[in-house]
């Protein structure tokens, strides 16, 4: 995690948007524009939404691997600092000839020798996306949170549904809270999914949808419950911990009942459509500040 105070962008300057899967980097581009900060996008190929193209005030596509060409796009149309925003899949990479097909660029080949090249380094997503802004940060461009830029998004403390917890349901959501972070704090993933205490699933390389639909898969009686927590060093730069519709859907599919999230860490996309949503289906979401957790589960 950064430990240098970042500088503050000019409130008409500039700022680069790297925008991967998801309705996520569309949020950030349209608060962006909406505050008079001019977006400088780059979509990465076969992951950003083209309607980008329309909201940004410069926008070209990249290959996930092309970090010199990104570094100069960035500057050139005078962003000096930068966020990134969505998914990136990144499952891609261990396909057969991933790297033939990618083709990485100088600046890239530099930063990540070690990781792809050399593997003497992990290759675990703190690791990588922490040597991706050190590298942007050398060439002139700095990379903050983007919900300083959205903070309205990050979610508060309560209950987004009418739906009170069961005692097992509760003692599920506690039980999780406390495996996810462990896994978070290994960098291994987000997420767990739980039922009477058993842990059907972790998350992985695959996400958060696809490992709540594997746990489905596993618990054939539903009733399972989703905790999704921030790492407890969490860097807000990247990998913030990000629901949305698609999250309950997912869960519907594999029969889970309950969500829950971590307040003031976690990314809530679409507010009104996920609560419709989640009330459509029956489902519980709450909403736990850290501090509150971790004093429960300590009692």
């Amino acid at each position: 995690m950064s430990t240098t105070p970042p500088s503050i962008p000019a409130p008409d300057a500039p700022i680069g948007l790297l925008a991967a899967w998801g309705r996520f980097p569309i949020t950030v581009a349209e608060a962006l524009r909406e505050q008079g900060n001019p977006v400088v996008c780059l979509g990465l190929r076969g992951h950003a939404d083209p309607a980008l193209a329309k909201i940004a005030n410069r926008f070209e596509w990249t290959g996930a691997t092309r970090l010199g060409r990104a570094i100069r796009f960035f500057r050139r149309h005078g962003a000096r600092h930068a966020t990134m925003a969505g998914k990136l899949h990144k499952a891609q990479f261990y396909r057969p000839n991933a790297l033939l097909y990618h083709l990485p660029d100088l600046a890239f080949v530099r930063a990540f020798w070690p990781h792809v090249f050399a593997r003497t380094a992990d290759q675990r997503d703190d690791t990588l996306l922490t040597t991706l802004v050190n590298a942007f940060a050398s060439g002139g461009v700095e990379f903050l949170p983007p919900t300083d830029f959205a903070p309205e998004l990050l979610v508060k403390a309560g209950s987004l549904t009418g739906r009170s917890l069961t005692p097992a349901q509760q003692a599920d959501v506690e039980f999780g809270w406390e495996m996810a972070k462990q896994m978070g704090g290994l960098d291994i993933g987000q997420s767990v999914c739980i039922k009477d205490r058993a842990v059907f699933a972790v998350e992985a390389i695959e996400g958060t949808d696809a490992a709540i639909r594997r746990a489905g898969g596993l618990c054939r009686a539903g009733g399972l419950t989703v905790v999704k927590v921030s790492k407890p060093n969490q860097d807000m730069r990247f990998d913030v911990p990000t629901v949305g519709v698609g999250t309950l859907h997912a869960m519907v599919e594999a029969g889970a009942k309950v969500l829950a999230i971590e307040a003031d860490k976690t990314i809530l996309l679409d507010e009104e459509a996920f609560r419709e949503t989640a009330e459509k289906f029956g489902l519980s979401v709450v909403v736990l500040p850290s501090a509150a957790a971790a004093a429960r589960l300590a009692a």
